[in-house]
């Protein structure tokens, strides 16, 4: 898999998954657009991939939740680099609690982020896509999208639209060989993971069939095959990874 002369654009790019999946392309040969709402983040991600190839990558700021602010960086990063050939939609937040307590706020924040933030992105970046007659677009959902899960009401929501969103979106731009597809990681190792008790991971990892977390290299590396022309009949399709987790 190589990327050269490809630009890929990777929101929530300041840490854990979106971070490697923006090395991983980078690593690849693409050029990358790391996005995050925090330009420290952002800049630690680029500064990395440019430590490797000399101006491979630039680093962005924004919240992806705002719609009017996306457009103006996407324009930005077609301005910046001339096309935009993959979009990996990773941004996304969790404020947990059960359905019944949840807050409104906390029900918006983690739809609005998670959901609306693709949907932005994605019509930021589509149109040059159609007019190239080429993309890839590739949306970072979760299990819990597809099982449900209790306390995770608003992030569960979210991560299910992102599959509906994406189904949709592949068939509107199928004719234009833009190929949208669902990457849906399961336990992973996190800051937050890090931060358990032993027993704790141990309780977790004893009920996934490969008896391990994933690892954030474990997604990009889905992320990786699906951005490359070894997908290149693949559509609107959701590839659990999650070591057999949700079978």
């Amino acid at each position: 898999m190589r990327f050269e002369n490809q630009v890929a654009i990777v929101t929530g790019a300041g840490r854990g998954i979106g971070h490697a999946i923006a090395v991983r392309l980078a690593s690849e040969g693409a050029r990358v657009a790391a996005v995050s709402r925090s330009e420290a983040n952002a800049q630690r991600t680029a500064d990395e991939i440019n430590g490797t190839r000399a101006d491979a990558a630039k680093a962005y700021a924004v919240d992806v939740a705002e719609h009017a602010a996306v457009q103006e960086v996407g324009a930005k990063i077609l301005e910046d680099f001339g096309r935009v050939d993959i979009l990996v939609n990773n941004a996304g937040v969790t404020r947990d609690g059960l359905a019944m307590r949840m807050s409104v706020a906390d029900w918006e924040t983690v739809i609005d982020t998670n959901l609306k933030g693709a949907f932005n992105f994605t019509q930021a970046i589509v149109r040059s896509m159609t007019k190239q007659r080429s993309g890839r677009i590739i949306n970072i959902s979760s299990v819990s999208g597809l099982t449900g899960n209790a306390g995770q009401a608003n992030y569960a929501a979210s991560k299910a639209g992102l599959i509906g969103m994406t189904k949709s979106i592949a068939m509107e731009l199928a004719s234009r060989n833009i190929l949208a597809n669902v990457v849906a990681p399961g336990f992973i190792e996190t800051d937050m993971t890090a931060a358990m008790m032993p027993e704790a991971r141990a309780a977790m990892s004893a009920g996934i069939p490969l008896e391990r977390l994933g690892t954030p290299d474990d997604v990009a590396g889905m992320v990786a095959v699906l951005a490359s022309d070894l997908s290149r009949y693949v559509t609107g399709q959701v590839f659990v990874v999650d070591g057999g987790l949700v079978m």
